[in-house]
């Protein structure tokens, strides 16, 4: 009966021994699983990219616009010049209307154009000039450069084609000037010439200086006396 008692102590007491060891275990709170230093590098990557992605990209410069064409003199290629004929020995006179690089053929004559010029509408003196090349025939297989310059209608004398048998002249050169001149502000308005309700930005240019007034010629006359 003691060995019996004794055995049934024992087993109490470990199966209370594992119970009490059982109940530490589950009070044990879990360890957490350690952060590995590679897996939270990618976070200034990506915080790079962002910074990236908010800077502005540099804006492209927008290309000028196109002047218009009022304010565009007329290329070389497009200009229209007239060059007067003559042949001293029948008294017969005709007109070319030519374009730079043209050349036209009258018997014996050639003439060929290479550019023509004219001042604009508000310089102070007017010029019409042509660049012109005059080929003649002297014999039946033999050509011959006459003349190779500027000729001008205002002033023939300055340049003369020397030939005894034909004259050439320029009489006018066709071409587009800008509308306005070297250095001239534009003031935004409307067609009125009035001041549209928005402020102008034309440059203002420097005042010019106010002249005294002239005395009259009565007191002219009076300070004489």
């Amino acid at each position: 009966m003691k060995r019996a008692a004794v055995w049934t102590g024992a087993a109490l007491l470990a199966g209370l021994a594992a119970w009490q060891a059982a109940s530490a275990l589950q009070d044990t709170p879990e360890a957490k699983a350690p952060t590995s230093p590679v897996a939270a590098s990618p976070a200034p990557a990506a915080e790079q990219s962002a910074e990236t992605n908010s800077t502005p990209a540099p804006s492209k410069a927008k290309p000028s616009a196109p002047l218009p064409e009022s304010r565009v003199v007329t290329p070389m290629a497009e200009r229209v010049a007239t060059i007067g004929v003559l042949n001293k020995r029948n008294g017969l006179s005709r007109d070319l209307t030519m374009k730079p690089g043209d050349a036209v053929r009258i018997g014996d004559l050639v003439v060929r154009l290479r550019a023509c010029e004219a001042t604009a509408p508000w310089e102070p003196e007017r010029w019409t000039g042509a660049f012109v090349q005059v080929i003649t025939r002297e014999t039946r297989t033999t050509w011959r450069k006459t003349f190779s310059g500027w000729l001008f209608k205002e002033s023939p004398s300055i340049n003369v084609v020397e030939h005894p048998i034909y004259d050439v002249w320029v009489k006018a050169c066709k071409m587009r000037h800008p509308d306005i001149g070297p250095g001239t502000i534009v003031a935004r308005g409307d067609d009125s010439g009035a001041a549209s309700g928005s402020r102008s930005k034309a440059v203002k240019s420097a005042p010019a200086a106010v002249a005294a007034p002239s005395a009259p010629d009565s007191a002219a006359d009076s300070a004489t006396e």
